[in-house]
């Protein structure tokens, strides 16, 4: 009985090839997962910054301390005159160095240079504990002072003596003392500088406060309550005059228009009415003119014209009413205008060279105002509808309808795809990812072996 014929032998050649596959993939597996793990090299550009060596610093020998020789200690006398450096400790104010020399950062002093004692001649008290108590006595021996002021003292009123109310040139009192009176006030008859802000002023209106004072060139009573009539009469001397936030009443005195000297005049958030003075424009030197938050009517005077140093103009929140003149295209020095919420109406009279030449222009929340839309772009936001051909205001256009607003997002759009690259290119994802790649050589690999097997098993059968 003949045995069966022997299995074929594979050749020799075959479990070779086969490992040599098998060690291929695995290494090229291992190279792609190790180089998905190490950090990005860096860029060519960059220079790799070299190691710094220390260098050990010579050392110096150290240099023989000169002997020293004490020297006795002395204290320090002021200069001041004794009662005027209590009065200084009475008011909390540090009195360890000589106050004429070096005063103290928080209250300002000067003294003048008599002898043998020197006084104080200007004081500054600020931010001044809330319990600190003003002494009559302590006050009365700074009766040598010319300026006195408070800014954020609190501290309990007292009533100022005579001597010191008529040495004062300067008295200011801003955020301080809680409260004043105007009798108080009228005793500094020769002040040339006056300013009282956000403090209460119990008065019966301004002229009993300002009747006396005959040398006053700027005088500002702000925020202190104060009601009644803006006085008739005012020193023709005055270059500042500033009685905004109070609860004044009544019209503006045509008298007023007498101060050729003023420069600043402030009404603002009053309960000021009628109409601003026909021969406003006779205050020639004027440079800011504000009138804003009140209950003015009528038009905007003509002879406002004539001012040629007017840079700042707050006509808003009034009644306003009228067209807006086209004057204020004439001066030069004009920088800020507001004309908002009024009752203006007409067509706009100016043009984008002027607007452009202001830093500040308002005239929205007027109703029946208008701009002409062939001159000014509606980009500008003005706050006013385009006129018709009548010079009527048409309703305002939808936003919908705004080309620059539909450019924006285009361009936008650009940028966020330009951005997406850019981020792209940052993140280093340039083609396929390595261990994915070494996985499908591997799989590739095995598919090859396995139908090369198949074919040679077929063969040798």
């Amino acid at each position: 009985m003949s045995s069966p014929p022997p299995p074929p032998k594979l050749p020799l050649f075959l479990p070779l090839f086969l490992l040599f596959l098998l060690s291929t993939t695995t290494t090229t597996t291992k190279a792609a997962t190790k180089a998905a793990t190490l950090p990005p090299s860096p860029s060519p550009t960059s220079s790799p910054t070299p190691p710094t060596t220390k260098t050990p610093s010579p050392t110096k020998a150290p240099s023989p301390t000169p002997p020293t020789t004490k020297t006795p200690s002395r204290s320090i006398h002021s200069t001041l005159d004794p009662k005027q450096l209590r009065a200084l400790q009475s008011l909390d104010s540090p009195t360890a160095k000589d106050p004429c020399i070096q005063p103290s950062p928080r209250n300002a002093t000067i003294c003048d240079s008599s002898s043998p004692f020197r006084h104080l001649v200007s004081l500054h008290l600020s931010n001044c504990s809330s319990d600190l108590s003003l002494s009559y006595t302590a006050l009365k021996s700074l009766s040598t002072l010319q300026s006195l002021s408070f800014t954020n003292c609190p501290a309990t009123p007292t009533r100022f003596p005579l001597d010191l109310a008529l040495s004062l040139h300067s008295f200011t009192c801003i955020h301080s003392l809680k409260r004043l009176t105007g009798v108080g006030l009228s005793h500094f008859i020769n002040l040339t500088d006056l300013t009282v802000s956000n403090v209460p002023v119990s008065t019966s209106g301004l002229y009993v406060v300002l009747g006396n004072m005959r040398k006053l060139r700027s005088v500002t009573i702000s925020y202190a309550n104060v009601t009644g009539y803006i006085p008739k009469h005012l020193l023709s001397n005055l270059t500042h005059v500033d009685f905004s936030g109070n609860r004044l009443k009544g019209k503006i005195p045509s008298s007023i228009t007498l101060l050729e000297n003023l420069e600043s005049f402030n009404l603002s958030s009053n309960a000021l009415n009628g109409e601003i003075p026909d021969s406003f424009g006779d205050m020639i030197s004027l440079k800011n003119l504000s009138l804003r938050s009140n209950s003015l009517s009528g038009a905007i005077p003509h002879s406002m014209s004539a001012i040629p140093d007017l840079a700042h103009v707050d006509l808003s929140s009034n009644q306003l009413n009228g067209t807006i003149p086209k004057f204020f295209v004439e001066m030069k020095k004009l920088r800020y205008l507001n004309l908002e919420n009024n009752a203006f109406h007409g067509v706009l009279p100016f043009n984008l060279t002027f607007m452009k030449r202001l830093a500040m222009f308002k005239v929205g929340g007027n109703s029946n105002l208008c701009y002409n839309h062939t001159i000014l772009s509606s980009k500008l936001k003005l706050g006013i509808a385009p006129c018709d051909k009548h010079g009527l205001p048409l309703s305002p256009p939808p936003a919908k309808d705004d080309s620059s607003g539909d450019r924006s997002e285009s361009e936008s759009s650009d940028y966020d795809d330009e951005s997406s690259d850019s981020n792209s290119k940052k993140g280093g994802h340039h083609g396929p990812n390595k261990v994915v790649l070494g996985v499908a050589i591997a799989l590739s690999s095995i598919v090859f072996l396995i139908v090369f097997l198949i074919l040679l098993s077929k063969r040798c059968g």
